[in-house]
C-alpha cells in the first residue's frame, strides 16, 4: 500500500496561528478595558477642576502718571508763594519739583516742592501708590482699603464702626473684613466720636469725622469745622489731618495731610507752612482750601 507523503510544518503551522490569534485577541480586550477607563479619569478631573473659586477681579488702574507734572504751575505758583521772589533759575527750580526715588513707578510716584522766604517756608509733597494684591482670594481694591485703613488709624481719625453692605472684590457677594470696617458714611458724626460729655456740644453738632486730638472735654469752645476729620465727595473714601505744632523755639508748622482712595489708587497730598519770628501761626482755613483744591484735580485726573 502506498502510504501518504508526510508534510512536515503543516500541522505545527496550524497551531501557531491559533496561539497568535489567541493572544491577539487577548491583547486587544487589554487594550480596549484600558482606553475605556480614560473617560472617567478626564471627567474627574474635569469636575475637581470646576469647583475651583473665581479669582478676584484686578484693580481699575495698571499704571501711574507722573507725579511732578501733574500739579499745574498756577498751582504751585498759589501754594508756593515764596517762590515769588526767587531769582528766575532758582524760581524755576522750585516750580519743577524733586522727584521721589521709586524703584517701580508703576506701582509708586512722588514728588517735592519747596519755596521759603525769611519769615514763612512752605513745603508740598505728593504720593501715589498702586496697591496690587497678591492673594486671588482678594480684589486689589480691597487690598487698597486695608493700606488706606491703617493710614487714617495712624493720623488718629477713628473709624465708624458700620458700613455699606455692598462688596467691590470678594467672590460670592459677600463683604470682606476690609470693607465691612473701614467704607462707613462719612456724614455720621456718632460714629467718629464718643459720646461728648456733660457741658460740651451736643450730639450731631460736630462736623463729619472727629479731630485727631481726641474727644472735646468739657468746657471747650464750639469745633469750627477745620478739625482732622473725614472727607466727603473726594475719591471712594478721603479724609483730613492738620496739625499745628513747634517746629522750633520761635517758630510754629502747620502741615495739612489730604489723603484719599480711587479703585487700588492711593493719594496723599501734604502741605506745610512754617513761621518764625513775629509772624503769625499758620492760617489752617487757608492751606486746608489749597489742599483740598489740588486732591480735587488729582481725582479728576484719575477719572478721566
Amino acid at each position: 500500500m502506498q502510504r501518504k507523503r508526510y508534510a512536515p510544518g503543516r500541522a505545527g503551522s496550524t497551531a501557531r496561528t491559533t496561539v497568535v490569534l489567541a493572544l491577539g485577541l487577548g491583547l486587544g480586550a487589554g487594550l480596549a478595558g484600558c482606553s475605556s477607563g480614560t473617560p472617567a479619569d478626564d471627567v474627574t478631573v474635569d469636575a475637581k477642576a470646576g469647583l475651583a473659586s473665581a479669582a478676584a477681579p484686578p484693580g481699575r488702574y495698571r499704571t501711574l502718571f507722573e507725579a511732578c507734572g501733574a500739579v499745574p504751575q498756577a498751582v504751585l505758583k498759589e501754594m508756593l508763594p515764596g517762590a515769588a521772589a526767587l531769582p528766575d533759575a532758582e524760581r524755576a527750580k522750585a516750580y519743577r519739583g524733586t522727584a521721589a526715588v521709586t524703584y517701580d513707578t508703576d506701582r509708586r510716584v512722588g514728588c517735592s516742592w519747596r519755596a521759603d522766604t525769611p519769615e514763612t517756608s512752605h513745603r508740598l509733597s505728593l504720593d501715589i501708590e498702586r496697591v496690587v494684591s497678591y492673594d486671588t482670594a482678594v480684589s486689589d481694591d480691597d487690598r487698597a482699603q486695608e493700606v488706606y485703613v491703617r493710614k487714617q488709624l495712624a493720623a488718629g481719625i477713628p473709624l465708624p464702626p458700620t458700613a455699606p453692605p455692598e462688596a467691590t472684590g470678594s467672590p460670592g457677594g459677600t463683604a470682606s473684613p476690609a470693607q465691612t470696617a473701614t467704607v462707613p458714611p462719612a456724614h455720621k458724626p456718632s460714629a467718629t466720636a464718643p459720646p461728648s460729655p456733660a457741658g460740651s456740644a451736643p450730639a450731631g453738632s460736630a462736623p463729619a469725622g472727629s479731630a485727631s486730638t481726641g474727644p472735646t472735654p468739657s468746657g471747650a469752645p464750639a469745633t469750627t469745622g477745620l478739625e482732622s476729620r473725614v472727607l466727603e465727595g473726594l475719591g471712594d473714601v478721603a479724609y483730613l489731618d492738620d496739625v499745628l505744632g513747634n517746629a522750633g523755639a520761635n517758630s510754629r508748622q502747620r502741615s495739612v495731610s489730604v489723603v484719599f482712595r480711587t479703585s487700588n489708587v492711593i493719594v496723599t497730598v501734604s502741605y506745610r507752612e512754617e513761621t518764625s519770628g513775629p509772624a503769625e501761626a499758620p492760617d489752617s482755613a487757608e492751606l486746608q482750601e489749597r489742599a483740598r483744591k489740588l486732591a480735587r484735580s488729582l481725582a479728576d485726573r484719575l477719572e478721566e
